[in-house]
């Protein structure tokens, strides 16, 4: 189980990205997969928030390519997008 610390830091910085599109799709990320994280799955996720949110969000909707470094497993879940869910 990864540190409550950086936990918390992440899902802070997920949900306060500057547009809300990118904190629904890196927060909404963060709060439907982070429980199931180890220490290597928290260290791929801050790399990504240190990421220019246009980036992300490009590779998330699969109109940018995806650099070698973001690829995999944890990628391919947030391509899916399945676990947005937008409040009314």
């Amino acid at each position: 189980m990864p540190d409550p610390v950086r936990l918390a830091r992440a899902k802070f910085r997920a949900w306060h990205r500057g547009t809300r599109e990118a904190d629904y799709t890196i927060g909404g990320y963060f709060d439907r997969y982070h429980a199931d994280w180890a220490g290597a799955d928290l260290d791929w996720f801050e790399a990504l928030l240190e990421e220019d949110d246009v980036d992300v969000l490009a590779w998330a909707f699969q109109t940018g390519p995806v650099p070698e470094r973001f690829t995999g497993a944890q990628m391919a879940l947030m391509q899916r997008l399945d676990y947005v869910t937008i409040p009314r």
